[in-house]
């Protein structure tokens, strides 16, 4: 199907709006919406957040009787069914609008086309697929819980030129600048949870909240913690509300996590650690779309040859530590490199005096 420019320009200006619902919606996707007649936008809106009105709604509400006989531009494919709102579908069709283009189809089993197939048996003209990949990339945590049951993992770490993110005595901070360090705080503040191992909680006793950049929600902090030895007094326990992934049900040091507001979820696997996998699929069972991993080598290296990375930021620092220094991933001797993890890069760039590197598995 083919589109004007009209309906690209549009179509961006929304994915612009959903834009903004970044770091808000969650469990919901990120939408947004704009209302056009006659060449003219009438109205517009994103969703903000979740349990408020969706973005067609919002963008509805400020057409007013201007929407009638209107094209909404909408990224995701109108909800059809009744959650916590009812079905922006069948808000469209009251509104009486003439067509309703949609970036994607959207992958909630609940809709998956229904929304679109709504709207046409009302005899409104539909059309898919206008910036689709950029709608995606916009949902892509949405669109794996949906299709995957887990949520969108992404692996940021930062090193020094030669691969090392600490020194061999344990000391880390800084290696990166503080344009850097800002730039890893938005990626955090837009993940739904922050999960870290106990080992990067013991060594170095990190907070894991969002601090360098104004955000209107902190992530769930989560820790992997086979053995329960998270410090009661730890920086990540501060707060409440911290979500501890076990292996070993010691019921001592588990009260003693509890009354420090932890709670605590046992997921073994058969060599008596945390299931991984497991812990990612319940995470999806709580809604939660994205996941921002910042832990040490070896976690990283769990979670790489389990196969569940789907993304690295990488910060690189313009310096050299040496051999002794800590990498940033503990992973088995390759005897081949046609067993060596090939990457694609999706976007380099430097950030202050460092250079970041965005790269998902081949």
């Amino acid at each position: 199907m083919s589109f004007s420019a009209l309906d690209s320009s549009m179509m961006a200006r929304a994915l612009q709006l959903a834009e903004r619902g970044l770091w808000t919606t969650s469990p919901n996707p990120r939408v947004g919406c704009v209302l056009v007649r006659a060449g003219e936008i009438v109205g517009e809106g994103w969703h903000e957040k979740a349990g408020e009105p969706h973005a067609e709604v919002h963008a509805l509400r400020a057409a007013g009787e201007r929407a009638r006989g209107a094209t909404a531009y909408v990224t995701l494919e109108p909800c059809s069914h009744h959650g916590r709102t009812p079905p922006c579908a069948e808000a469209l069709i009251a509104a009486g609008v003439a067509r309703v283009v949609a970036a994607m189809g959207d992958p909630n089993p609940l809709v998956a086309g229904r929304g679109l197939t709504l709207l046409q048996a009302a005899g409104i003209e539909t059309a898919s697929g206008l910036l689709e990949n950029e709608a995606r990339e916009l949902n892509i945590g949405f669109v794996s819980r949906m299709t995957r049951g887990r949520p969108w993992l992404r692996l940021k770490a930062a090193a020094s030129l030669d691969g090392k993110t600490a020194l061999n005595n344990g000391v880390s901070q800084w290696i990166t600048g503080p344009d850097a360090r800002r730039d890893g705080h938005r990626w955090r503040a837009r993940a739904c949870a922050v999960l870290t191992g106990v080992g990067t909680v013991r060594d170095d006793d990190p907070g894991l909240n969002v601090r360098d950049v104004d955000t209107p929600r902190q992530p769930l902090r989560v820790v992997v913690d086979s053995r329960l030895e998270t410090p009661p007094t730890a920086k990540i326990l501060a707060g409440g509300g911290t979500l501890i992934f076990a292996a070993v049900d010691d019921a001592e040091r588990a009260a003693r996590l509890r009354a420090a507001g932890a709670e605590i979820v046992f997921l073994p696997n058969p060599r008596g650690k945390v299931d991984l996998a497991a812990l990612l699929q319940e995470l999806g069972r709580r809604g939660i779309n994205e996941v921002h991993a910042e832990a040490g080598s070896k976690l990283n290296g769990s979670l790489l040859r389990e196969g569940l990375v789907d993304e690295f930021v990488f910060y690189l620092a313009p310096c050299l530590i040496g051999d002794d220094a800590a990498g940033l991933f503990s992973l088995p001797a390759l005897t081949t490199l046609a067993d060596k993890q090939a990457l694609k890069i999706l976007d380099l760039r430097q950030i202050g005096a460092d250079i970041r590197l965005i790269a998902r598995p081949s």
